[in-house]
């Protein structure tokens, strides 16, 4: 079945790769128009260029205000409406034992993965309201789900992402608007990749998580893309406050995915790499 989002219009935050590049070909490709909102201004606008007039690209640091309402703003500028937000951009953000993460590195990650899970709920929403219309769909992770699947930041997040859906369906329901929220088990992505120490050993990646994975194996942006697409069409119409976990069953059966590194190495990754 094709067109399954014909005439509707979506932003995608972190768009420009992973994940969220292969949300935003999925949406195309089932007919709607799509604002790629990204930090990375020339990977998102080659990517625009290549799937051509029914993208735009907007420069957007998610952890700023005024950058989610000007991408929201210019899918309705340019394509007349707003039907979909997918609060995508995330990191892996800091790594370390607890009592050696500053407030810094937490203060950092929660604004990139919660923070701006809100801002787009936010603004979406604003939009959403009058048309008594639309879908917001928020990555979280099984890091969200259970513990000791990642870094203590990541995870507190995760699961500050999946609290906040359920907050806001209740709000928003009566604007027949659904709120979301999608959790990937490992996913073979650049981020992934980097958790081992190189973002490009894809093939590397690829390995590994289907060395864990109970179904044999690895997850690929275009699965978790697909997941985005059920929830953002109306064929999910009756589903709200709902965490779609896509995993290979991991969690359900009780296996633990190799866990994030959580060495002494403290390192904080900039905004708007995406998983």
């Amino acid at each position: 079945m094709a067109g399954r989002l014909e005439g509707k219009v979506a932003v995608v935050t972190g768009g420009a790769s992973g994940i969220g590049a292969g949300t935003v070909r999925r949406f195309v490709d089932e007919g709607a128009s799509v604002v790629i909102a990204d930090m990375q201004a020339e990977v998102g606008a080659a990517l625009a260029a290549e799937i051509g007039d029914a993208t735009r690209f907007a420069e957007c640091n998610v952890t700023i205000e005024d950058d989610i309402a000007a991408a929201v703003d210019m899918a309705v500028a340019e394509f007349g409406q707003l039907d979909v937000m997918f609060n995508n951009a995330g990191i892996v953000g800091a790594v370390g034992p607890i009592s050696e993460t500053s407030i810094e590195a937490w203060d950092n990650t929660m604004n990139i993965l919660l923070r701006g899970v809100f801002l787009g709920t936010k603004h979406a929403a604003r939009v959403m309201r009058p048309q008594n219309s639309g879908a917001i769909i928020s990555t979280s992770s099984t890091a969200g789900i259970l513990g000791g699947l990642g870094p203590h930041v990541y995870t507190a997040a995760k699961h500050g992402v999946i609290g906040l859906t359920k907050s806001v369906a209740n709000e928003l329901a009566q604007y027949a608007i659904r709120v979301n929220a999608i959790s990937p088990g490992n996913t073979v992505t650049a981020m992934t990749a980097g958790v081992a120490g190189d973002h490009s050993d894809i093939e590397g990646a690829t390995e590994r998580i289907a060395g864990g994975s109970p179904l044999g194996y690895a997850g690929f942006p275009e699965d978790i893309a697909n997941a985005a697409l059920f929830l953002a069409c109306d064929e999910s119409k009756y589903v709200s406050g709902h965490t779609l976990v896509v995993d290979a069953g991991q969690t359900a059966s009780g296996m633990t995915p190799q866990r994030f590194h959580l060495g002494k190495n403290m390192e904080f990754h900039e905004a708007g790499r995406r998983t």
